[in-house]
C-alpha cells in the first residue's frame, strides 16, 4: 500500500503539521523538563530573576543536547501567584527557546496550572496560538472530566506507519475558577478512551506489538507510592529525597483512592511495549523503577526550574529518553542531564530493565 493510500485510512491526529519521525539513523531523542513553576511571586525581583534563569536553562539545554522532541511535563507555572490578565504569557517565555531551536514539542498540565487565574485550557490554547511546532492539542469533548482537557497521542514515524506513540495524559488537581478543588487523578472516561484509541490505530496500522510506546502525566499514579518502598540506590540510581504520600500521587487522599484505577489499568491493558509511565510533581525525585503490578517502568522527571520547592544540592536539570531502533521491543536509553552538563542515573529500559549506561549490572 502507498503511503498516500495509507495516510488516507490511518487517524491523523495533527492534520496538517509535519509528521514526526526517526532520524535517518533509525534514532529519536526527547528531553523532557518538568515542574518549571514560571510566575512565583511577579511582586517581587527573585521571581523575574527564577524565570529569567530558568529560561536560560532551556535554551542551553535545548542548545546543547539537540532532542528531536521536547515534552513539558507539567506545572509549566504557579499558577495560584498569577494575574488574569497575563497569565498566559508565561507560556510565550517557556515556548520560546524551543520555538526559536525549531523544535517539536508538547505538553502535559500538572496541578498548580489549574489555579483560579489559569487553566490547562488556558495554557493548551496559548500554546497552541504561539507555533505550529506544538503538538499538544485538548482531548475530545466529554473526554479528561473537570479540569482535564490535556489528553492525547503524537505518533512518530519511520517509514508510513508509526513505530512509536508518545501519550500525554492529564492528572488534573489544583482549583478552578470558582476556586473549587480539582480532582487530583486522571478520569475514568480517559479509560475508554484509550481503548477506542488503540483500536482505531490497530484497524489503521495493524496490530499494536507493532508499536512502541511511552506515556507522559505530571501527578504519578497511585500505586507508585507503594513502588517507593523497596528502593536502593545501586538498583534505581538517581535522587530519592521525596517521600511519597497523599500528596504526592494521584487520588492520595483515603476518600479517593482508588478512584485513577481505571485509567492506569487501561494503559497497561490496552498500550503494547509500553517502555516507560514519566511523571514529575515530586521535586525530589529522579528515579526509575518497575512497578510489580502491572510490570510496566515508572520514571520520575528532573525537576528543571528555578521557581517550585526545593532544597539545596537538589539543582535543576532535565530527563532525556533516546530511542536508538524502531524495534518497538528494543531498550531506551535514559538518563539525568543536570544544569551543568554532568549526567547521572543512567539506565537501559529493556525487557529486563538490569543494565546500567555505564555496563553496571542493575538488578531490578
Amino acid at each position: 500500500m502507498t503511503e498516500q493510500l495509507l495516510a488516507k485510512r490511518a487517524p491523523d491526529p495533527h492534520p496538517g503539521k509535519p509528521r514526526i519521525t526517526f532520524s535517518p539513523e533509525g534514532e529519536f531523542k526527547v528531553t523532557v523538563f518538568s515542574d518549571l513553576h514560571f510566575g512565583e511571586n511577579p511582586w517581587e525581583s527573585w521571581g523575574e530573576e527564577h524565570d529569567a534563569a530558568s529560561v536560560n536553562l532551556i535554551r542551553n539545554v535545548v542548545g546543547s543536547e539537540h532532542p528531536n522532541y521536547v515534552v513539558f511535563n507539567g506545572d509549566l507555572v504557579t499558577g495560584e501567584n498569577t494575574f488574569k490578565d497575563n497569565a498566559t504569557t508565561l507560556v510565550d517565555k517557556i515556548m520560546r527557546p524551543v520555538i526559536e531551536a525549531n523544535t517539536p514539542f508538547s505538553s502535559t498540565h500538572g496541578n498548580h496550572d489549574n489555579q483560579p487565574n489559569i487553566s490547562h485550557l488556558d495554557e493548551i490554547e496559548r500554546e497552541n496560538s504561539l507555533s505550529s511546532l506544538s503538538y499538544t492539542r485538548q482531548a475530545p469533548s466529554g473526554i479528561g472530566g473537570a479540569g482535564g482537557p490535556g489528553n492525547y497521542w503524537v505518533p512518530v514515524s519511520k517509514l508510513a506507519e508509526p513505530s512509536l506513540i508518545l501519550w500525554f495524559f492529564d492528572s488534573r488537581g489544583g482549583f478552578d475558577s470558582n476556586n473549587e478543588r480539582l480532582p487530583d487523578w486522571v478520569d475514568s472516561s480517559v479509560a475508554t478512551w484509550i481503548e477506542s484509541e488503540t483500536q482505531s490505530m490497530e484497524a489503521a496500522w495493524g496490530p499494536s506489538s507493532k508499536r512502541g510506546a511511552i506515556a507522559f502525566v505530571h501527578i504519578p499514579p497511585n500505586v507508585i507510592m507503594k513502588a517507593q518502598e523497596g528502593l536502593n540506590s545501586a538498583n534505581n540510581p538517581g535522587q530519592n529525597a521525596d517521600a511519597l504520600g497523599a500528596g504526592g500521587v494521584q487520588a492520595g487522599s483515603t476518600e479517593n483512592l482508588g478512584k485513577d484505577a481505571p485509567f492506569w489499568d487501561a494503559l497497561n491493558q490496552h498500550v503494547k511495549n509500553l517502555h516507560a509511565v514519566v511523571s514529575g510533581h515530586d521535586h525530589g525525585n529522579e528515579w526509575c523503577t518497575r512497578e510489580p503490578s502491572k510490570n510496566v517502568v515508572f520514571c520520575f522527571d528532573k525537576h528543571s526550574g528555578y521557581g517550585g520547592y526545593t532544597k539545596a544540592g537538589w539543582g535543576q536539570g532535565v530527563r532525556n529518553f533516546k530511542f536508538t531502533s524502531t524495534d518497538p521491543t528494543s531498550g531506551v536509553q535514559t538518563w539525568i542531564r543536570m544544569e551543568n552538563g554532568e549526567q547521572r542515573a543512567g539506565v537501559v529500559l529493556d525487557q529486563n530493565y538490569k543494565r546500567s549506561l555505564d555496563g553496571e549490572e542493575v538488578e531490578v
